[in-house]
């Protein structure tokens, strides 16, 4: 199954004491990034790189190449068939030293994973090593060499498949020493409370299919625009204007913070504090204040204002005085939550209601950001 569109980079067996497993090494990750390649930008002329000799200055093929070693002002040159002598450059043994806990193997030493397929007739040394690994919920730490390096590696099980993880050996991980985080930083309980809480409200399984790598498909996007558009492409067009981007707002409480995340992860947060009104709301208030303001100071009566707001409202087909009231009776049961959408409401559906009495004003209350 694994040989279908794969191709094996490397033979050899896993040594398990005494047992020999046969395997086929195929590279289990790719890269599916969209390939570009460097032009001169004056005549989109190909930028290419020429292996060029300092001494001679002549280009030299690929295969008159050998590698060297300098050191003290000294050169030595090793051959290919030099370096193919080293003893562990012809091993084609994976060797079992440990098995471990999983938990024990530090996640920031995992380099490159590969998927191993029987390579006998027989796989059954295959499933055996695979059952011993189920059995003991352990991770097998192996030893190998696989192009011109010794490896140190973790085998272990996915999808009933032998897996192998190599590790970068522990001087090849580099230690953290951030003198910022030697002070001493006081955290509050209530900060604590607030984080645990918003961890809480985006805990979720997790499932990489559901995340997409966003900078790929825009690049596509901008190579199919480009396509399209040639050198007319406008950029802001292609990908529209992006409201809110990360990073650029203003710098605030980290409490504040904590709040705002979680009034949003919760879908915007509680409505507003008893008497007081969101956003929005309030926002709505300003619009039908600032829109009645003319046709009070036109006409300095009540009667404009009910004119107004009567206006605003059906002019083909005014209802009677009963029928006014009881809409607007149904209008503020309907919208008991939101006070001064209720108000707005009433001012404009109520036409003689309103001439006997003057529009509410609409007072802005914004919650506390």
């Amino acid at each position: 199954m694994l040989t279908v569109g794969m191709r094996a980079i490397w033979k050899g067996a896993i040594a398990f004491g005494l047992v020999n497993v046969p395997v086929k090494v195929y590279s289990a990750t790719e890269d599916h990034d969209i390939s570009l390649h460097q032009v001169h930008n004056a005549d989109g002329g190909r930028i290419r790189y020429q292996r060029r000799c300092e001494v001679c200055g002549e280009v030299v093929d690929y295969s008159d190449i050998e590698k060297a070693f300098e050191e003290d002002g000294r050169t030595v040159v090793l051959s290919k068939d030099e370096l193919k002598s080293i003893p562990a450059e012809n091993s084609h043994e994976i060797e079992v030293v440990q098995f471990v806990p999983s938990e024990q193997l530090e996640p920031m030493m995992f380099e490159k994973s590969y998927y191993l397929e029987p390579d006998s007739k027989s796989p059954k040394a295959y499933v055996l090593l695979r059952r011993a690994l189920e059995d003991t919920d352990r991770v097998a730490v192996v030893q190998f060499a696989l192009r011109e390096k010794t490896r140190l590696g973790a085998l272990r099980i996915k999808d009933d498949v032998l897996v192998l993880q190599s590790l970068l050996w522990p001087d090849e991980v580099r230690e953290a020493n951030f003198p910022s985080l030697d002070a001493a930083i006081k955290i509050s309980a209530q900060e604590r409370d607030m984080s645990a809480a918003l961890v809480e409200s985006m805990a979720a399984d997790f499932d990489p299919t559901s995340f997409t790598d966003e900078y790929q498909v825009q690049l596509r996007q901008l190579i199919e625009a480009k396509l399209e558009q040639g050198e007319s492409l406008d950029t802001e067009e292609t990908f529209g204007v992006e409201a809110g981007e990360g990073g650029k707002g203003e710098v605030i409480d980290l409490m504040e913070a904590l709040k705002r995340s979680l009034d949003r992860k919760r879908g915007g947060g509680e409505a507003a504090s008893a008497g007081g009104a969101s956003d929005d709301e309030a926002d709505a208030g300003d619009d039908e204040t600032e829109a009645a303001k003319p046709a009070r100071k036109a006409s300095g009566t009540r009667g404009a204002a009910s004119k107004t707001a009567a206006k605003t409202g059906t002019d083909d087909a005014k209802p009677p005085a009963n029928s006014a009231a009881k809409s607007t009776s149904t209008s503020a049961k309907s919208t008991a939550s939101k006070s001064a959408a209720a108000k707005s409401t009433a001012t404009k559906d109520a036409g003689t209601k309103t001439a006997e009495k003057p529009a509410a004003k609409t007072t802005r209350t914004r919650k506390p950001a």
